[in-house]
């Protein structure tokens, strides 16, 4: 159950504190920071909505640190990244910088920038996993968090990409690319919606019109440029709005949440569904949740994928723990375990290549979930994320011209 913000303040006081700084921890060897997490506690605040994650983290990754480590690692569920970036400023404004309530966070994109430009983010130390090695940072796509450079800052803990997902026995041929979306969703009266923004999913849809609006990503990439943001900015809107009135209950609503839509899909509601992690669909109807004869899908003019992260904050009493929970996410065979069907269905954020005989049989071995669209058929029409600016004028530009 996602606990009040404020009861996780209470988490400091039972926080195992390590006695390094950080400074001291980037000039010791990566045998002396294990000497020092010995016995720590890491509390670690994520997104807390899928029950296969959550038992991957408690089970699997917990049971592992605590036998060979003696480290504690407590799960905090969360709903929103962002309330937690700004718990982490409020302590720094209150002069909190050693006792902090967070010691690792699952997080990318806006607030990221955000930890990143606030220095609230503890930096230079990745080097030092020894897993790091497996991590090929000359991708522009693993190296860059929403064309925002990691440096350091941030350690990779899957690669995603979007993916729509429809019941074939009702909708047999879906749209192929989001021309034919438009066209689809003003042809079928009330069987679809989108999450109003700020949910991360829904804002993520709105990128994929707003990139069609623009005739591709090309123009968009790099910094902020407002001239351009207005100009696609006032086709996005105009798309949008036209749509309105064949959305779920003709648009007086949406969905707040990722979760709300995947009810509505799964009662019938609305006829498609979509998420970053397409893993998610199989989990979906393996539980149940889902008919069986869910499939998923990219568009052929392209999906968004990007990389997600785990940080330690700046204030983190626990830097030595976080790092040795960092290294094991980073493991082959942690990245192995988390990409079963079975266990999470997610991919990994190394190259696999580099790992170990034993682990490159392991994924070579994995038979995808019928309902899952495979990673590589995705990849074929990957669209790059945009940078943070143009996610926040996106985000606020809907709220004026659509949402109201």
């Amino acid at each position: 159950m996602l606990r009040p913000l404020a009861a996780l303040l209470l988490l400091t006081a039972a926080a195992q504190a390590d006695t390094a700084d950080g400074e001291a921890l980037k000039a010791m060897t990566w045998d002396q920071i294990v000497e020092e997490a010995q016995g720590g506690t890491v509390n670690w605040f994520m997104w807390g909505g899928a029950d296969t994650i959550n038992s991957y983290v408690s089970g699997y990754l917990a049971d592992r640190l605590k036998a060979e480590y003696d480290i504690t690692l407590n799960r905090v569920p969360i709903t929103d990244a962002a309330d937690i970036v700004n718990l982490i400023l409020s302590e720094k404004e209150a002069g909190v910088t050693d006792t902090g309530t967070v010691d690792l966070i699952w997080i990318n994109g806006e607030n990221f920038r955000s930890m990143k430009q606030g220095e609230l983010a503890f930096c230079g130390y990745t080097g030092l996993l020894p897993n790091d090695a497996l991590v090929n940072w000359d991708n522009p796509a693993i190296a860059n968090d929403f064309g925002v450079p990691v440096d350091g800052c941030e350690v990779p803990w899957n690669t995603v990409q979007f993916a729509f997902a429809h019941d074939s026995a009702t909708l047999a041929e879906p749209p192929a690319d989001m021309g034919a979306l438009i066209d689809w969703i003003k042809a079928n009266r009330g069987k679809f919606t989108y999450p109003a923004p700020p949910d991360f999913t829904g804002s993520a849809f709105l990128r994929h019109v707003f990139i069609y609006a623009a005739g591709g990503p090309e123009s968009l990439l790099g910094p902020f440029d407002q001239a351009k943001f207005d100009e696609t900015a006032a086709k996005t809107w105009a798309i949008l709005n036209e749509i309105e009135p064949f959305l779920w209950r003709e648009g007086q609503t949406y969905p707040t949440t990722i979760t709300q839509l995947n009810e509505l899909f799964a009662n019938g509601e609305v006829a498609m569904t979509f998420n970053y992690d397409p893993a998610q669909f199989g989990i979906a109807v393996d539980a149940g949740t889902y008919a069986d004869t869910t499939r998923s899908f990219g568009l052929s003019d392209g999906t968004i994928g990007n990389t997600n992260y785990t940080l330690i904050p700046f204030n983190s009493p626990n830097k030595a723990a976080a790092m040795v929970v960092e290294d094991l996410l980073l493991s082959g065979e942690a990245q192995l375990e988390k990409a079963k069907p079975q266990v999470w269905g997610a991919s990994p954020a190394i190259e696999v290549s580099r790992t170990t005989p034993d682990v490159q049989a392991g994924f070579a071995g994995i038979v995808g979930h019928p309902s899952v669209v495979p990673a590589a058929e995705l990849a074929k029409a990957a669209l790059p994320e945009l940078q943070a600016d143009w996610l926040t004028a996106i985000e606020k530009g809907w709220l004026e011209n659509v949402g109201n």
